[in-house]
């Protein structure tokens, strides 16, 4: 088996965090109960997705401040808030302090782009400024700079018996380091590298408009050269990658039956790119764990990472959960070079 031109050092997993409309509680809980045993089985962190309108997480910042105080050492992220939705200097005092509260945990991950839905949507959302909203990266750009302690205001000091700060508080110094960008096209990764962010990838890219062969791991590995090249850290600037990958070590028959067929599901929309954004999806990978390392070491883009987030399916039971995150972490960590956290 070919080796990994840079050692897998970071194992996380991300997870949408269902939930019954009739029994939002139970959902919640199982989320919260999942991020614990990822840390027990030593992986380094564990994320969020971010859905509003939906029956999943809508309020990824309220859940990992509940995760910080039941962990201690497991690194939290969003992956990501869609900041269509957000105002980013609220967001920057909400990151924050959870930041604070989980000890310096916190890895945020954003996007940019109006929200889904947005001419249902916007009316409610923002219903004196729907159509003056901005949300290109300037809105990025401005919770990087709230985050990072730049100014929020020209006033601050004592008036009465307040006192004002002009910048967001509380202020966490390491925040700023460890804000993500979940991006799928050249441009996207250009700008995130250019203003010192990290990168989220995921199974989702822009295919562009060219005639050429269309090759996901190939157009993945350029976004994250291209990331790479206008980053201050060059090289060293963190890649994660995050893959639908199923391992199937310990499952039941019914268990792999159940994850083939999901997969089989969700594999027409691989072979073309889907939508006027064209987008390409990856297929989600099912099988022992020897054969996940084969194909990730044979994934042109996974070899230039050495940490991944790897996706868990949207509709699973929470047992099946659990199974997916041990053998990841008993078997399938281990066999492409990952090492638990003690």
């Amino acid at each position: 088996m070919p080796s990994t031109a840079r050692p897998l050092r970071k194992l996380g997993f991300l997870t949408i965090g269902l939930f019954d409309a009739a029994d939002p509680g139970r959902g919640h809980e199982s989320t919260l109960r999942l991020i614990e045993l990822g840390e027990r089985l030593g992986f380094d962190s564990a994320w969020v997705r971010h859905r509003h309108l939906q029956y999943g997480i809508s309020s990824p910042v309220a859940v990992l401040a509940a995760a910080s105080q039941r962990t201690r050492r497991i690194e939290l992220g969003t992956a990501v808030i869609p900041l269509g939705w957000e105002n980013p200097l609220r967001l920057a005092e909400d990151l924050a302090t959870v930041d604070i509260l989980s000890g310096g945990r916190l890895n945020p991950g954003v996007s940019v782009g109006p929200p889904v839905h947005y001419e249902r949507v916007g009316p409610a959302l923002y219903p004196d400024t729907a159509d003056a909203e901005d949300f290109g990266y300037a809105r990025v750009r401005r919770l990087l700079d709230f985050v990072r302690g730049e100014p929020a205001t020209d006033f601050s000091g004592a008036e009465g018996f307040e006192v004002y700060s002009d910048v967001v508080q509380p202020h966490s110094p390491g925040l700023g380091r460890r804000l993500w960008y979940g991006g799928g096209s050249l441009a996207s990764a250009r700008w995130a590298g250019e203003h010192g962010m990290n990168l989220l990838t995921s199974s989702v890219v822009k295919a562009g408009d060219g005639d050429g062969p269309l090759d996901f791991a190939e157009i993945q590995l350029s976004q994250i050269r291209e990331f790479r090249a206008r980053h201050p850290d060059g090289d060293a600037a963190r890649v994660s990658q995050g893959l639908v990958v199923i391992p199937t070590d310990s499952a039941s028959p019914v268990q792999r039956a159940k994850y083939q067929q999901y997969a089989a599901r969700r594999l027409p929309r691989t072979a073309s790119p889907q939508g006027p954004a064209r987008l390409l999806f990856a297929p989600d990978l099912v099988g022992t764990s020897a054969e996940l390392a084969e194909r990730l070491h044979a994934h042109a883009a996974f070899r230039e990472v050495d940490e991944v987030a790897f996706a868990l399916p949207f509709t699973f039971e929470h047992e099946d959960y659990v199974q997916i995150l041990t053998d990841m972490a008993t078997e399938l960590g281990p066999a492409l070079g990952w090492r638990p956290a003690s």
